[in-house]
Parts: structure tokens; sequence; C-alpha cells
């Protein structure tokens, strides 16, 4: 029997494995492979048939990972031997998930591609902590950016973001956070509101809330690591909890 090559990238969503859509779960049912990441919940593999091969490809900041091109490499050759590979990635593959270039990789060989959107940590951690990331009156729009570049720079679009009204998630940047505070505070953007969510969708989810003053102290009081998410806007008041913080600001 012939194998039908066929290489599927599944957002597996922001954590919580209840927070992938139907048709991930049909495409992790029906894999022969699965490649998956780092913050791709392991419950999500008891999916997969008794007989699929499963390949962790974590990338993590700072520790040990899987280089890209090796994971472009194992797509190919795994699909071509296989048959159908899942590659399960966390949050959305399109979003700071390089998606677009593994797909354009697979495609140089003729293999047949597929995608199945997931739900983004920027928009759907947001979204559990009831932020809203546009508001009638608030916020028109919202800016998704990553917190560093492959050289290790602060994406210069911060830099315009900020001198907007627009929210502004910024993924994969905590490292960078007391930059991120200093371009707001050269704004005089020193009251805005501004979230930091660490293993948000999880049991262990921590929420730390301040203002770009503040937030710095807050998150090493709180103990704040990765992977986390950041949240900047006037929206981020609109967090049941935030009403105290803002006191507590305006006190000091």
């Amino acid at each position: 029997m012939s194998i039908e090559a066929k290489v599927t990238l599944v957002g597996a969503g922001p954590g919580d494995p209840d927070l992938i859509s139907l048709k991930g779960i049909k495409a992790i049912q029906k894999a022969d492979v699965i490649l998956y990441d780092a913050l791709v919940n392991d419950e999500l593999l008891d999916y997969a048939k008794a007989d699929c091969i499963k390949i962790y490809v974590g990338k993590r900041a700072e520790q040990l990972s899987t280089s890209q091109d090796e994971i472009n490499r194992l797509l190919v050759d795994y699909a071509l031997n296989y048959g159908h590979v899942v590659r399960l990635k966390g949050g959305d593959p399109f979003v700071f998930g390089r998606g677009g270039e593994e797909i354009d990789h697979v495609a140089q060989y003729g293999i047949e591609t597929a995608v199945i959107p997931g739900i983004s940590s920027a928009i759907g951690l947001t979204g559990l902590q009831q932020i809203p990331l546009t508001y009638r009156g608030i916020s028109e729009s919202f800016w998704v950016i990553t917190g560093s570049k492959s050289d290790g720079s602060l994406s210069s679009d911060l830099y315009l973001a900020a001198e907007s009204n627009a929210t502004v998630v910024v993924l994969m940047g905590y490292g960078k956070l007391a930059e991120i505070v200093s371009i707001y505070q050269q704004k005089n953007l020193h009251h805005l509101p501004i979230a930091l969510i660490q293993n948000g969708s999880l049991p262990n989810e921590k929420v730390v809330l301040g203002t770009i003053d503040n937030i710095l102290d807050e998150s090493t009081e709180k103990r704040v690591g990765v992977p986390a998410i950041i949240i900047i806007g006037e929206v981020v008041a609109k967090h049941r909890s935030f009403q105290q913080i803002k006191e507590k600001a305006l006190a000091l």
C-alpha cells in the first residue's frame, strides 16, 4: 500500500487541553506521527492511536532545544516514510509559531499540507481573564508583538505601538519587561494599566496586575516567570481585580 504523505499543522491552544478545536482532536486521532512542542499539554497526546509515533521537538529559551532546520527535516522525512504527520504547536501555528516557514519547507517536496487554527494566547488568555482587547471608547485595535526578534533585540514595533491608544500584547517578551516599561515611561504613560499572565489557562496560572511604574516591583514580589504574556493598555483596568491595584498606585 502506497504512503500518502501529508503534514497538518494543528494549533493546540494556550495550555488547557479543552481549548483545542474538535477538528484538531480529529487530526491527532488520525496521525501516524506527531511532532509536538514544549507548550503543548501532554494530555492531548492521549487522543493519538496506539501505534502513533510521538516526537518531542520543543524549543524553549535558554534550554536545550530542537533547531528549526531539524524540525523541518523531520516533517519531510516522517511524512514521506510514514504518512500523515501532525505538527502540534502551542497557541496558533501562524501567530509567532513559525508555521508559515514549516508549510513553505514541506511544500517544496510536493507534500500535501493543511492548517487547523488554534486559540492564540494573545486572545485566549486575555479573554479568560475578562480583559477585552478592544472596547468601545477605549481601544479600537490591538497589536500582537514578539518581545524578542531572532537576533535577541526588542521589536521596533513596540515603539510605534506605544504611540497609539491600541491594546498591546507582547508574546515571548517577559525577559525584556524592563525595556518595555522604559519605552512607556519615556512616553509619560506611568499609570497605564499592564497585566502579566504566566502559565495561562493552567491550574498554576499566575496573574499580576499593575501600572507601568510599578509592574517591575509587582512581578518580582509575585515571582513571575516564563512562559508569560504581557498586556498593556487601558482595557486592563476592566479586569475585576484592577480597582484595588489602581487605588494602591494612586496612594504612592
